[in-house]
């Protein structure tokens, strides 16, 4: 007779848990460093569907921190490779990828094409970063956004708290301040380290994306924001009163 594959996490969060689990709808935006693997705990755990969005492949440059990035991958799109590994997970999981970065339009579009229980910002550019949490925020669609992993060090120093609690992070500073601008100054869940930010690990980039710099960063804090962000997603789907 083969075997439960969920058999241990069942175990641990009930029959009632899974169900759960398997009749939760997520969206994924950002398959890097920290998307990657919360899809992946995510996947994992059981949830039973999930549309995950990213539209860039993979570079050299991302093997020191991102799931999908292998030496036989570069130039592979990262949302064809991490859905592949998804249904090799569960091949049941309802997936759907859009390979692409999102405008404001498109996400619009894809936030309001079905009901989601969950939006994870994995994101780290900050114009599509504010647009997504803005939309989430005035759908009333629960949210949990990750901040900069780059820079930092010290595992012990990532948490996840409200957003007027992060500090020690400019990339929360940044998007606090430009939410702040839409009387939002609180109510949104992030995963952050405040662990000061090394300056001298700060690189400029050609401005591709939205993105104008970024920092320096080693191979298991980001995959720790995914772990966090997976985490408070699923332990709120299974405390969740029907």
């Amino acid at each position: 007779m083969q075997k439960n594959w969920l058999e241990r996490t069942e175990l641990l969060i009930k029959e009632n848990g899974i169900e759960k689990l398997q009749n939760a709808n997520l969206l994924i935006v950002g398959l890097g460093g920290v998307g990657s693997f919360a899809a992946e705990f995510l996947a994992r755990a059981g949830v039973g569907k999930m549309t995950i969005v990213d539209g860039d492949i993979v570079d050299i440059t991302n093997i020191n921190r991102q799931l999908p990035a292998l030496h036989s991958t570069i130039g592979k799109s990262k949302v064809e490779i991490v859905a592949e590994r998804l249904l090799d997970i569960n091949p049941k999981l309802e997936l759907l990828k859009i390979n692409e970065f999102l405008n404001p339009e498109k996400m619009e579009e894809v936030i309001d094409s079905q009901k989601f229980n969950y939006i994870l910002d994995c994101i780290d550019s900050v114009t599509p970063k504010v647009t997504l949490l803005l939309m989430a925020r005035r759908r009333k669609i629960k949210v949990v956004s990750c901040m900069g992993a780059g820079g930092k060090i010290d595992p012990a120093k990532v948490m996840v708290r409200d957003i007027s609690k992060t500090y020690n992070c400019f990339l929360a500073k940044q998007v606090r301040k430009r939410l702040k601008k839409e009387n939002i100054d609180k109510g949104i869940r992030c995963v952050f380290s405040n662990e000061i930010q090394s300056e001298e690990s700060l690189a400029m980039t050609d401005g591709a994306n939205y993105k104008r710099s970024f920092y320096g960063t080693i191979s298991y804090i980001p995959a720790i924001f995914g772990l966090y962000a997976a985490a408070e997603v699923i332990n709120y789907i299974i405390e969740k009163d029907e």
